[in-house]
């Protein structure tokens, strides 16, 4: 892995089929098996972003970038801070967690 926070290319290599988006430079990772994440009842907050294309090749990745998660897919922060993103496809709330370094 590259140092500082991970990037696609260090998240795909490891699992090819890793459901994350990217950011502003932050890889963000499907949370819906951790425990703590499904616990807390989150609420979604303002919409900070769109998907806008979806790939599987991490030298394709840039800002909007989801590897899962259909283009038109909308973000949205919570309502506390938590470095946890809200997305919703089908009516169904997914939890989204940053990769971050330290």
């Amino acid at each position: 892995m590259s140092s500082g926070n991970p990037t696609a290319a260090d998240i795909l290599i490891d699992n090819p089929e890793a459901d994350i988006f990217l950011l502003n430079g932050i890889v963000y990772s499907n949370a819906g098996d951790l425990d703590w994440v499904m616990e807390k009842d989150w609420t979604a907050g303002e919409e900070v972003a769109e998907i806008t294309r979806q790939t599987a090749e991490s030298n394709e990745f840039t800002s909007g970038t989801a590897t899962i998660l259909p283009v038109g897919t909308s973000i949205y922060q919570t309502e506390e801070p938590s470095g946890l993103y809200i997305a919703i496809v089908n009516n169904e709330e997914i939890p989204y967690i940053g990769l971050r370094e330290g």
